[in-house]
């Protein structure tokens, strides 16, 4: 943490002080707060440079792993991540961490904007298996949340309500919960009146979906045309 700069809590807390050490004036000023944002997103880009950078110096180190893992975000630039990957040492690439990498820069080729979906099966809440390829001819949004996403929780509301304007226009809505534990699943979707398709493995951020899919962080949602394509 030292060498690419602190951990995204003590940036963030940097960021807090950054802006706390202006006048109440300042404070309200948009122009302010825009210099404020910009200080600390080139701290986090720099801190992701130097992540690329310790991957590279250390290929056997399970931190270069961490680092790549970490630096490589949800939309990974497979050219940049790739060589590194490759040069981390086998036990590093078949480690749990090194295959969900792996499966990241796959994602990144086969969810992009205009490909066939990547198609799956997975249980509802009753046991039973419901597919993608099921709603085929319809625009189906494929949403990934669970129920401890408090982001998730209060996108929710605003889902209900497109749900509600669109769905007897041919949309639909299938959600993938990251949850491992089905009561809390199945209260959530209760409490929130969530009234379409909901699949889970409950695997948590193992979920099989999520995993194909790339979904290194919730909500993350996929529009689908009646063809099946993103």
């Amino acid at each position: 943490n030292k060498q690419i700069g602190g951990t995204i809590m003590a940036l963030a807390k940097a960021a807090n002080l950054d802006f706390s050490s202006g006048t109440p004036e300042q404070q309200k000023d948009t122009t302010y707060m825009k210099a404020v944002d910009q200080r600390y997103r080139q701290a986090m880009q720099n801190r992701n440079d130097k992540q690329f950078l310790y991957a590279k110096a250390h290929p056997n180190s399970y931190f270069a792993l961490v680092a790549l893992s970490e630096a490589a975000g949800s939309k990974v630039d497979v050219a940049k991540v790739q060589p590194l990957y490759n040069a981390l040492s086998k036990e590093l690439r078949a480690t749990d961490m090194g295959r969900e990498l792996a499966q990241r820069m796959a994602a990144s080729g086969i969810t992009a904007v205009g490909q066939q979906a990547p198609s799956f099966t997975q249980n509802n809440a009753a046991g039973k298996p419901v597919s993608l390829a099921s709603f085929k001819g319809k625009v189906v949004l494929v949403e990934f949340w669970a129920s401890w996403c408090g982001p998730c929780r209060a996108e929710n509301p605003n889902l209900v309500k497109q749900y509600h304007t669109y769905k007897d226009k041919g949309f639909d809505i299938i959600s993938v919960s990251l949850d491992n534990v089905k009561e809390r699943w199945l209260e959530a979707i209760e409490k929130d009146g969530l009234e379409w398709t909901h699949v889970s493995d409950l695997k948590g951020w193992n979920n099989e979906v999520g995993r194909l899919y790339g979904v290194r962080a919730v909500p993350a949602s996929f529009l689908i045309d009646k063809d099946g394509k993103i």
